[in-house]
């Protein structure tokens, strides 16, 4: 392999890579970080790439991981650029100072999807902003979808987590050769990426290797092993097939991302149901990793920045109209939702009373919202006192309806508000020094650990990124974790058809609420 000799040289465990100087950063994208997962090491963890001679040339982005396409509802908002290939365990690197002197802190993302879409080469996510600030930043691609968190009886869990810890470790080996301190990787992720990231903070195995992590719109959390099966389960029937792998990797790989989208239309953080997630495995996720983080003696010291945004549910459901059509629902999705989050009729009456304003979609959004997200990151603040800063999100995108959603933040984040894929979401005229204040939060959290206000205490103190002037809010949602601390919960709802079972009526009601949305995305 060949490289233009006049960009800038780096020296990996398996080979030379040449990358390209753009606007002073220097770039290198493509680099494997493991074997293509084809072939016999499909559906198995990942293994280091074979070593090449000469120089490879690492000025374009590599493959992409299979992944079905996002909906047309969802693709005016996210783009999620295809690069077909089978070398999709790859990562990319933007330094400031690709010298092994430079010991520069390192920020290695996670993008997110449902565990099921995007990649790196999401323009949003360019790193040169964080280079430019004098952080060397990392973005990995990883196995998606059914290849990456479907759970067979032939097939160890968990592969795809298990490709971002190869790269997580790859990162540890190589980065002092592009400029950066193996000492000082914080760990970010977005949604997926950052519940991902979460997983791996909590593995015993990545002991020392992180000094910080970025958890954005994202807990720590571990799938029920039988929720991630139905999705196999289903995906086989569909397919007249048995739900093992061996099985799996024969079928034709645009069939089976098809058949993936089909079985996967109802798993949104709203609605529930089956969906593919991290499960607990013995091994790399020995616990539920919020329980290990929480009260076990997981990733002792890492220092944790940690945020959401105001209406975190509206890119669920405002896209194909669906926040309408949940308020038209109104009780039925109100009981759908308690169903979704186990909890007592007093939970949503707490909400009313909270919120008097509010229609049901709304009630349900920050309900299930709250229970998914704010509360488990606040837990887990509440267990590292000192070592923790939390964050709101609360500018309204300037596009009708979506408010401050879900992955708004994300242009701010990078810095990257006047690329029109940032456009998709925020609309024109994203304000700059809202993207400044952002951005250079979390630059200043990978270089000292301390983004800029009071780390969490008992006064509870969360930044809040919105209109004007960043300021710090104190306990501004003490109510609802509230609500949520003294709730009732009922037990899951049984499968029975007697409606006097415990549970039973809210289960009825949330599958009615999900037939009554599929038939509308239809």
């Amino acid at each position: 392999m060949t490289a233009d000799r006049t960009g800038p040289l780096a020296r990996t465990p398996h080979g030379a890579v040449r990358g390209r100087y753009e606007k002073g950063i220097a770039v290198f994208r493509g680099i494997p970080y493991a074997a293509p997962p084809v072939g016999p090491r499909r559906f198995r963890p990942p293994e280091p790439p074979e070593p090449w001679d000469g120089v490879r040339d690492a000025g374009a982005f590599g493959p992409t991981a299979p992944k079905p396409p996002y909906s047309e509802a969802f693709a005016q908002y996210l783009s999620d650029p295809e690069i077909p290939g089978d070398d999709c365990l790859n990562l990319n690197v933007w330094t400031p100072e690709p010298d092994p002197g430079a010991r520069l802190p390192v920020l290695l993302w996670l993008h997110g999807g449902a565990l099921t879409r995007g990649s790196s080469a999401v323009a949003v996510y360019d790193g040169s902003t964080f280079a430019r600030d004098g952080v060397v930043c990392v973005s990995v691609n990883y196995r998606l979808g059914v290849e990456g968190y479907g759970l067979f009886p032939d097939a160890p869990p968990n592969p795809g987590l298990r490709d971002q810890f190869a790269a997580l470790r790859w990162v540890h080996e190589a980065i002092g050769a592009f400029g950066g301190d193996p000492e000082r990787i914080t760990l970010c992720g977005q949604s997926a990426g950052a519940i991902s990231a979460g997983a791996l903070l909590a593995a015993p195995q990545t002991r020392g290797l992180i000094r910080r992590a970025v958890l954005q719109s994202g807990p720590p959390e571990a799938l029920d092993r039988d929720k991630v099966r139905r999705v196999v389960r289903r995906m086989a029937a569909r397919l007249k097939i048995p739900a093992t792998a061996e099985a799996f990797a024969a079928v034709d790989r645009d069939l089976l991302l098809s058949t993936q989208a089909e079985v996967g239309r109802l798993s949104s953080p709203v609605l529930g149901g089956p969906a593919f997630g991290i499960v607990v495995d013995g091994d790399l996720v020995p616990r539920d990793p919020l329980t290990a983080l929480v009260d076990g003696d997981a990733a002792p010291g890492v220092e944790l920045l940690m945020g959401w945004t105001r209406d975190e549910y509206r890119l669920w459901l405002v896209p194909g109209g669906l926040l309408e059509h949940v308020d038209r629902l109104g009780p039925v999705a109100l009981a759908g939702a308690m169903a979704r989050c186990r909890a007592g009729h007093e939970v949503p009456r707490g909400y009313r009373a909270l919120h008097p304003d509010a229609g049901p979609a709304e009630i349900v959004g920050q309900m299930v919202t709250d229970h998914l997200l704010r509360v488990p990151l606040q837990r887990l603040a509440d267990a590292r006192p000192g070592a923790a800063h939390l964050y709101e999100f609360a500018w309204p995108s300037n596009l009708p309806a979506l408010g401050a959603c879900h992955a708004l933040e994300l242009g701010f984040v990078f810095d990257s508000g006047d690329v029109p894929e940032s456009k998709k979401l925020a609309g024109e005229g994203a304000p700059q020094e809202l993207c400044d204040a952002m951005h250079g939060a979390w630059v200043r959290f990978a270089t000292t650990g301390d983004p800029g206000w009071e780390a969490w205490d008992a006064s509870h103190p969360v930044r809040i990124f919105g209109d004007g002037i960043p300021y710090t809010a104190y306990g501004p949602r003490d109510a609802e974790f509230t609500l949520w601390s003294t709730a009732t919960t009922v037990p899951e709802p049984a499968p029975a058809a007697d409606i006097r079972a415990p549970g039973a009526e809210l289960a009825a009601a949330v599958r009615r609420l999900r037939r009554s949305v599929a038939a509308r995305r239809r």
